[in-house]
């Protein structure tokens, strides 16, 4: 089967022709002008770069053997002239660094030098469409990469940090200057070809990814220096959402949910349709052979985030997510925080899943909100028992006000309460520097103090969350919330 770059890319422009203002654009932008809710400060713009500075050491010390940068990336513009971004996933990508060094931490923040943050600058207006945004009828799309905000993760690769997006190519990032040194172009003919932001990384450093539109998608591998290996198309079952996959060492497991593309439309949210009769399909696929696929069969649930996946001794895969009873997370949680709410949809909650040899798929829900889950690295694809993740109360605003573990071995979890007036961010593992025990380590990560009008970066030991943070540092500036990120040790 052959897919060309033209269909892959072909349809972020054909949608572009359905481009029009409509009343609920003008709504969103009666709404901007209302009275902000508490939480306003997450989604407020950040107007220019952040020079590097020293951030505040508030509580305890760092801890011996940790030293590094975390990346984080995230959205940091929402608005140009009376024009703003109809969905959090829709600002201009903010790379953050935070570094900790013999003690002390400091931050800086730098946008990604994007033709989308170019074109809205250079109109002085918002004009590209993105996730749940529509963007102007007069926007320029020749290419997914013509949409790219750059602002959903960052990993390390090779020399370079890749800050990552939806349905686009990679922006290779200076770690140092955060500056921005143009689109990753993996083969000459491969040019703005999709990556997702969720690449699968190996203990020993190989990339798996995945490139979707629609029910045509390729299956990349890199090598850990970011050098291609193989370039794989696959036709899918369906036109599914996909956000996130997962792998254990010897599989991909891609989850199809119901929620598919049924129409050409812009904004992407507005082509999509919840279709729970569908079910869930889970495709797996055999690293070695990649025409060596099954299909097992789940009821219907909505995801972004997957844990990472293992194989038990009798062939069994089991792997952990997020998960919610519809794409209502997607588009009236989420898709609210820009306009200030209200929030009336539930987060997502954990779920364990498990694809048995027999070819029968369970999912055991349990009560514990969840998202963002990260795990131990160094066990990608292995078994494991640890996922961290934000959790927290259900308030009337978004996003957690806790980090918490789930054993899921032991079937508790344990966490760490921030409080009302802080808004939890993604944390990751961090190993400690000799140990190969799972857990042992720290979990570093941010949140928004909403109070102090500040970053806070937070440093706990890994597993013993309810003891509280380790060290604490603020900084004097507080950036929008944001999405994910990677520790990279020095």
């Amino acid at each position: 089967m052959q897919i060309s770059r033209r269909a892959l890319m072909g349809g972020a422009t054909a949608a572009s022709a359905a481009l029009a203002f409509t009343p609920e654009r003008l709504w969103a932008a009666a709404a901007s002008a209302a009275t902000p809710a508490d939480w306003s400060l997450a989604v407020a713009d950040i107007e220019a770069d952040i020079a590097p500075r020293p951030m505040r050491l508030i509580h305890g010390r760092a801890p011996a053997g940790l030293q590094g940068a975390l990346y984080r990336t995230g959205p940091g513009k929402f608005r140009y002239g009376a024009g703003d971004a109809a969905h959090w996933f829709d600002g201009d990508g903010l790379v953050r660094s935070l570094r900790i060094e013999d003690g002390r931490a400091t931050l800086a923040a730098r946008f990604v030098d994007t033709p989308k943050r170019r074109a809205d600058q250079a109109a002085g207006a918002l004009m590209t469409p993105g996730f749940g945004t529509r963007g102007s009828p007069k926007a320029r799309i020749t290419g997914p990469d013509d949409l790219n905000a750059a602002n959903t993760h960052v990993i390390p690769v090779g020399d370079q940090m890749w800050a990552l997006w939806e349905s686009g190519s990679p922006s290779a990032i200076d770690p140092k200057t955060l500056g921005t040194r143009g689109f990753v172009t993996l083969r000459p003919d491969l040019k703005g070809m999709p990556f997702l932001a969720h690449p699968k990384q190996e203990p020993d450093g190989r990339i798996w990814n995945l490139g979707t539109v629609g029910d045509q998608a390729v299956i990349w591998r890199l090598s850990g220096s970011g050098a291609l290996e193989a370039f794989t198309p696959l036709k899918l079952p369906r036109s599914s959402y996909i956000h996130d996959f997962t792998a254990t060492d010897r599989e991909l497991i891609i989850l199809l949910q119901p929620w598919v593309r049924d129409h050409m439309a812009v904004p992407i949210t507005a082509s999509m349709a919840w279709k729970p009769e569908l079910g869930t399909q889970v495709l797996v696929i055999d690293k070695d052979d990649l025409s060596k696929r099954r299909i097992y069969e789940l009821p219907p649930f909505f995801f972004f985030h997957l844990g990472d996946a293992w194989r038990e001794a009798d062939g069994t895969i089991r792997f952990d997510g997020c998960t919610g009873r519809d794409a209502s997370f997607a588009t009236d949680y989420v898709g609210k925080m820009t306009s200030g709410g209200p929030i009336t949809v539930k987060p997502p909650r954990a779920a364990m899943f498990a694809l048995h040899p027999n070819g029968r798929a369970t999912m055991e829900t349990v009560e514990t909100i969840a998202e963002f889950p990260r795990t131990d690295p160094r066990f990608a694809g292995r078994r494991r028992s640890l996922t961290w993740h934000v959790s927290g109360e259900e308030l009337d605003r978004p996003l957690a006000q806790a980090w918490a573990m789930t054993d899921w071995r032991r079937g508790r979890t344990e966490a760490h309460e921030f409080g009302v007036h802080q808004m939890a961010e993604e944390a990751v593992f961090v190993p400690r520097p000799g140990s190969s025990a799972e857990g042992d380590g720290w979990l570093v990560g941010t949140t928004l103090n909403l109070k102090a009008r500040a970053t806070e970066l937070h440093v706990f030991d890994a597993r013993r969350l309810a003891a509280g943070p380790l060290a604490s540092w603020r900084a004097d500036v507080a950036l929008p919330v944001g999405f994910h990120g990677s520790f990279v040790a020095a």
